[in-house]
């Protein structure tokens, strides 16, 4: 009895094995979806993009300049690439499984030699020679604009915020860089301390500011907007709120806009004014602050002669309004831990002129 009914045990555990075989894996089904996911997730990213000038956060797959575009259009071809290959992977493998018939598997040695040399070697190569000269092709067009035109812009990365400065006209700002569409614009990037990065994703790649050099780069916007840029190098306690925005103006604005911006500070417009003045150049504001037609001339902090003009105070952190402006006099520290100016000891009268004054330096 025990060795009649050995192998028919052995015979229906082989049936049972075979049919476990035969059936789909549960898993089967979740693979086109995962395959959609990988797909439709970088697109759905690159959708945030937000208004005119990247209001909604900066997106280097909404280029608006033409470093940005070169950017833009490698990623585009690498992730085209990335999803061809998921799809012929993916189809191999549902075709692989659904002609798996039983446990048994058959391995014919010299068959499909053929198919690991195309899929395996020669595709591959092709694919990656495609890439590193469309990588070479981008950076030449990065490298020089050869534009005899161009624009020449200083900017100095300090702890925690931006110096920005054009030698042509003597024109001095903090955080904020006015450039106009269409023109080249030269970029000559120092820091004042540790070592800082450039980055305005939505018009070129990010330059490192490396501390005893000078590097280069440039700009061309090619459409009018507020563009976020921010520092991509790990440089301390404040490095998150060390951003900027690269403002590109139709050529007769930023015209006006520089021409404004090598002007000194207007006089007082009223008594109040008047006052704020006197504040300002009594206290120690003047000692790390300069603006210019008055007898402030620190060079520690920004410049403050057209301060009322800019959207943004401390690189960024917050609005230019003047609640925010009195709290940052009052007391930076509790709005920026960690920056070099130290809290302000005014009475309130003191504060209130000082703010009427600061308002009107457009």
């Amino acid at each position: 009895m025990v060795a009649r009914s050995g192998p028919a045990r052995e015979r229906r555990l082989a049936r049972a094995r075979r049919r476990a075989a035969g059936r789909r894996s549960p898993l089967v089904p979740l693979v086109p979806l995962v395959l959609l996911v990988l797909l439709v997730l970088p697109l759905a990213a690159s959708c945030g993009e937000g208004g005119q000038g990247g209001q909604g956060g900066p997106s280097a797959l909404a280029p608006a300049g033409f470093g940005a575009r070169r950017v833009a259009g490698l990623w585009w071809l690498l992730f085209g690439i990335s999803a061809g290959v998921v799809v012929v992977v993916t189809v191999l493998l549902l075709w692989a499984l659904a002609r798996r018939r039983g446990p048994d598997v058959k391995v014919r040695t010299g068959q499909g030699n053929r198919l690991v040399v195309v899929l395996g070697v020669a595709l591959p190569a092709a694919i990656l020679t495609l890439v590193y000269a469309v990588g070479l092709r981008d950076l030449e067009a990065l490298s020089d604009p050869k534009d005899p035109g161009e624009l020449v812009v200083e900017v100095t990365g300090h702890q925690w915020w931006w110096e920005v400065r054009y030698p042509d006209n003597g024109a001095v700002t903090a955080n904020e860089i006015h450039v106009p569409v269409g023109r080249t614009v030269h970029l000559r990037l120092r820091t004042a301390d540790v070592n800082h990065s450039f980055w305005v994703p939505q018009l070129a790649p990010k330059t490192d500011l490396v501390a005893g050099r000078v590097n280069d780069m440039w700009v061309r916007a090619e459409r009018p907007g507020a563009y976020r840029g921010q520092c991509a190098e790990y440089c301390g306690t404040q490095h998150a709120r060390m951003a900027f925005e690269v403002v590109a103006q139709r050529p007769e604005e930023f015209a006006s806009w520089l021409a404004g911006q090598a002007r000194p500070a207007p006089p007082p417009a009223d008594a109040r004014a008047a006052a704020g003045r006197k504040v300002l150049e009594s206290s120690s504001c003047a000692s790390c602050h300069t603006v210019r037609g008055t007898s402030a001339a620190g060079r520690v902090g920004p410049d403050l002669t057209h301060l009322a003009g800019r959207r943004y105070l401390g690189a960024g952190t917050v609005p230019n309004t003047p609640g925010w402006l009195g709290g940052w006099i009052s007391d930076s520290q509790t709005v920026k831990p960690g920056n070099l100016m130290p809290p302000q000891p005014l009475g309130p009268g003191e504060l209130r002129a000082l703010i009427a004054y600061l308002e009107t330096l457009h």
